[in-house]
């Protein structure tokens, strides 16, 4: 599965941003996927994820309420619709391909598969 990750960009604090990711491979649908994000200094952290066939979603305490992860299997995509976004938002994110439901527990060390970051900045 090879991931590619766009809709990064800078907006206030209490905009919204729509990131997607568009994965090639005919085994898009046998996979769960997510999104990751990496701020400056610290260590890439669990976001969102969502079970195959839009199933059931996860997310991180920090984002719950805010975040909606969803996928588009015939279109091969993830998205991930950030509102009322906080500077604290403010970092890379990755999307993220797994065979395995690690649910809410899902860390960067397990991930099969990482599409590039799309650097989103959220100004105060």
């Amino acid at each position: 599965v090879q991931l590619q990750a766009s809709g990064g960009g800078l907006v206030q604090a209490g905009g919204s941003l729509s990131l997607s990711c568009a994965a090639s491979g005919r085994t898009f649908r046998s996979h769960v996927m997510g999104w990751f994000r990496q701020a400056p200094g610290k260590e890439r952290e669990f976001v969102a994820a969502i079970r195959r066939s839009g199933g059931r979603t996860y997310y991180a305490d920090s984002v719950k309420g805010r975040f909606t992860i969803s996928r588009d299997d015939a279109k091969n995509t993830v998205y991930l619709q950030m509102n009322s976004l906080k500077p604290e938002d403010t970092a890379v994110y990755y999307c993220a391909a797994d065979l395995v439901d690690y649910g809410s527990s899902w860390v960067a060390e397990t991930v099969d598969y990482w599409g590039q970051g799309t650097l989103v900045t959220v100004s105060s």
